[in-house]
């Protein structure tokens, strides 16, 4: 064999050697370490049980770097938890992890605006997603929307100490001018008001599945505007319906959290069931939707919303699912249709251009798509032309990364089929 293929031959068995020998030290060393203890630095508001019950590692573990990976990631989703790093200290074959922990504010005051056309909205209050430093939630506010008056208090415990089991508890008011439709394209103008008591228990699998369980009971009322008030107008002029509600849901959330960035897969599935005092009738909906995020580069984040939406499919101008900008289509106005089914797909690619120390800034663009079914109507009105709207545009993020979710949004969207129709939406947190 020539000199030179018998050094390569040799170069080679030498690697091979080299790594099967590295490999096994590793698994000889990672076999015989283990974990001594778990400590967290940088906690100031945040409890440390509540904390330590998030972590995958246990004391009296074998050493495993993946383990402590993933419990650095489930610290940084906690809700308080900005960026989090950890060293290990090795004494003989112990080795305790430190997890060094910058928190962001979650306690703070409600100040939120929205605008499309034909309705500018704000909101002002209190909220906390980490309330007494449990990971619990806590929020109240004021909101005028068309000029009228509504309120919002929830509390959520989402474990009961060391117990999988957790609870939220609702109180609200929703108070709006909504347009309904009816035959022959004729709208009419409703004020309508929405209140509400409600509570749910709550079962965690996991950190990343759980289950809810939860009934309301609420009361809605419709009213004709004053300019409404005439023969030629259908509909009736006032209408007042109590209503129980159940609901189930199940959630599996994926999403890891890097600030404002993420990544990863979560869906849910909602079920509910509402019976009216009124007129005994009962109401059915299914609504599953699913959001994947992709960080494409370090400064490129793919954002991905899909929804369906089912419901008895009663002829009624009461139908639940809306066309709206501020909830689905951006640029398409406010509650311009309504429907007993929908089909919703929200795209967005965020480009960060500005990431500083506490601010960061993304430009975005968009494509808002999606199809209904009219009330009383066919499933197969879902591929029909006429009942599909897309929307595409653009926008900015404004982003104070010292805050949880404090995101200015801006949004342009312009109907593709019918440029004439466009709107601004603006907002707080991202879209989706």
């Amino acid at each position: 064999m020539p000199t030179f293929a018998k050094f390569m031959w040799l170069s080679k068995y030498f690697i091979f050697v080299f790594i099967a020998l590295s490999f096994s030290i590793k698994a000889q060393l990672s076999d015989s370490l283990s974990l001594s203890a778990i400590k967290f630095s940088g906690l100031k508001k945040t409890n440390v049980s509540v904390v330590s019950r998030l972590m995958y590692s246990k004391v009296g573990d074998k050493l495993s770097s993946d383990n402590i990976n993933n419990d650095a990631q489930a610290l940084r989703n906690f809700p308080g938890i900005g960026e989090v790093k950890y060293n290990l200290d090795t004494v003989g074959r112990q080795v305790s992890v430190t997890y060094q922990i910058s928190e962001v504010k979650t306690l703070l005051p409600v100040l939120n605006f929205g605008g499309i056309q034909g309705n500018i909205w704000f909101q002002i209050g209190l909220a906390d997603i980490n309330w007494l430093g449990k990971g619990n939630h806590l929020s109240a506010y004021y909101q005028n929307s068309d000029r009228r008056h509504s309120g919002h208090l929830y509390y959520k415990v989402p474990r009961i100490g060391d117990y999988k089991w957790g609870y939220s508890i609702t109180f609200s008011r929703w108070a709006s001018q909504e347009p309904l439709y009816f035959p022959n394209n004729v709208i009419v103008q409703y004020h309508y008001d929405y209140n509400n008591a409600g509570i749910s228990s709550i079962y965690q699998f996991n950190l990343r599945r759980k289950v809810e369980l939860g009934a309301s009971y609420f009361v809605e009322k419709y009213k004709k505007l004053a300019d409404e008030l005439l023969p030629s107008q259908p509909g009736p002029n006032q209408l007042r319906q109590p209503k129980v509600l159940g609901k189930l849901s199940y959630t599996e959330d994926y999403v890891n959290y890097f600030y404002y960035m993420q990544q990863g897969l979560t869906w849910q599935a909602l079920y509910q069931y509402v019976f009216n005092f009124d007129d005994k009738s009962t109401f059915n909906s299914l609504i599953v939707q699913a959001r994947y995020y992709a960080m494409l580069q370090k400064e490129v984040n793919l954002a991905i919303r899909a929804t369906f939406g089912i419901s008895t499919n009663n002829n009624t101008p009461f139908a639940p699912f809306v066309v709206d900008s501020h909830v689905n289509l951006r640029g398409v106005g406010n509650r311009i249709e309504r429907g007993t089914a929908q089909l919703v797909l929200n795209a967005e690619v965020r480009k960060t251009i500005i990431d500083k120390k506490n601010w960061a800034s993304q430009l975005v663009v968009f494509s808002d798509a999606g199809t209904w079914r009219t009330p009383g109507g066919s499933i197969s009105e879902f591929i029909e032309t006429r009942q599909f709207r897309q929307f595409a545009g653009g926008g900015i993020r404004v982003i104070y990364k010292k805050i949880h979710n404090a995101i200015l949004r801006m949004d342009y969207g312009v109907d593709l089929y019918n440029p004439n129709q466009n709107g601004l939406v603006i907002g707080f947190g991202q879209y989706f």
